[in-house]
């Protein structure tokens, strides 16, 4: 009895001790957002690019990209609510002095978005952890609006992308944006983010993109070669397809930490990974539909004239089940489509990808990014 007292105590004395503990406003849900914390809140953007406080407004008429339509107002009335980015050319849109993590990022850039680049640099990294076309990443990959309504990515009416994806940070954090069109992009956008103490088990945000048009025997790589400890948060997929019939009979495979020829994760088919089934067929068509976790919130369907093939936006978010790796991770999905016969058809469809995932730094380097031309979707 007397042991179990003292267990007891114990315990109570441990529970005492993180009730106190300085809360430091990361992870925010709906549990803990009446809990007061020292961290600061900042935000960048174009009307503030330092986010400094009392930063906020300030351009002078003359150097705001706006100051036609607010030239009656003067300074302090929207005088240079966005930017332009050049053809060819790189832009920073945030630079942060940490400790701390981004928590929200909303932007609506112009143009083609398989032609605007998007990369983050954690602290003195000098290549990025993320470098991903801006559709991509907002799982926009075909260049047309579709609204999308999860917990990490949400696309609202008309393109306003927004992520509440964690991003910790230690020393610094930067982010760029590449135009790699030949015509100027304009960009609204706006980083919000905290200044805080970061837990010592926090990782680092990572994602890439990859595309293979077409796909080469049937097989998909997603990501390889990622190497340390971390987890996989994430896959958003744009698929198109080349031939008739259902396409998605494709398993989904994760090697990691010595697998193999055999993955320790094996699918049992791609709607399946994506958490829905039966091909998405509602009464012969697919159904769109967009969930916190996962979703297939595009179909883009022939149109009789130069929408010639059906493409498919695909998205899973690995939140409350994230996929744990100690030293190495490599992600593969089948490209397998239905033949006469009840027989699987080794496809050559169009596929790009972008995986998300938290791992501590250094992390790998990155395959080189497609050319634009290898980019464009056509």
């Amino acid at each position: 009895m007397k042991k179990h007292l003292l267990l007891i105590a114990a315990a109570c004395i441990q529970l005492s001790a993180y009730a106190q503990q300085p809360f430091n406003g990361l992870d925010m849900n709906m549990g803990n957002l009446s809990r007061l914390s020292d961290a600061r809140t900042r935000s960048i953007s174009p009307e503030n690019i330092t986010g400094e406080p009392g930063r906020g407004g300030i351009a002078a008429l003359d150097q705001g990209n706006a100051r036609h339509a607010a030239r009656e107002l003067g300074q302090g009335w929207k005088v240079n609510p966005y930017i332009f980015i050049e053809p060819g050319k790189t832009v920073t849109l945030a630079e942060i002095t940490g400790p701390g993590a981004i928590q929200h990022i909303w932007m609506t850039p112009t143009g083609n978005w398989r032609y605007s680049i998007l990369r983050f640099y954690w602290d003195d990294e000098t290549t990025p952890s993320v470098e991903v076309p801006v559709g991509d990443f907002f799982g926009m990959g075909w260049g047309e609006y579709a609204h999308i309504n999860s917990l990490a990515v949400c696309v609202n009416p008309g393109s306003a992308f927004n992520c509440y994806w964690s991003m910790p940070f230690r020393k610094k954090c930067r982010i760029t944006m590449e135009n790699i069109n030949t015509e100027k992009m304009t960009l609204y956008y706006q980083v919000d983010y905290t200044l805080t103490s970061v837990p010592e088990d926090a990782g680092y945000f990572h994602a890439q993109f990859r595309r293979s048009n077409p796909v080469k025997d049937a097989s998909y790589t997603l990501v390889d070669g990622i190497r340390g400890k971390g987890q996989y948060v994430g896959t958003y997929l744009a698929w198109g397809v080349n031939n008739n019939g259902w396409w998605g009979e494709g398993e989904i495979k994760f090697f990691m930490d010595g697998d193999n020829k055999y993955p320790t994760i094996c699918g049992t088919g791609t709607e399946d990974y994506f958490c829905g089934s039966y091909n998405f067929d509602i009464k012969g068509k697919y159904q769109e539909f967009s969930t916190p976790y996962a979703g297939l919130p595009q179909v883009i369907r022939p149109d009789g004239l130069y929408k010639s093939q059906q493409r498919f936006g695909l998205y899973r978010w690995h939140i409350m089940d994230p996929i744990r790796f100690e030293k190495e991770l490599k992600v593969t999905i089948q490209d397998l489509g239905w033949r006469s016969g009840g027989r699987y058809l080794p496809q050559q469809s169009d596929i790009s990808s972008v995986v998300y995932w938290y791992q501590r730094e250094p992390h790998a380097p990155f395959p080189k990014l497609p050319a634009m031309n290898d980019l464009e979707v056509n």
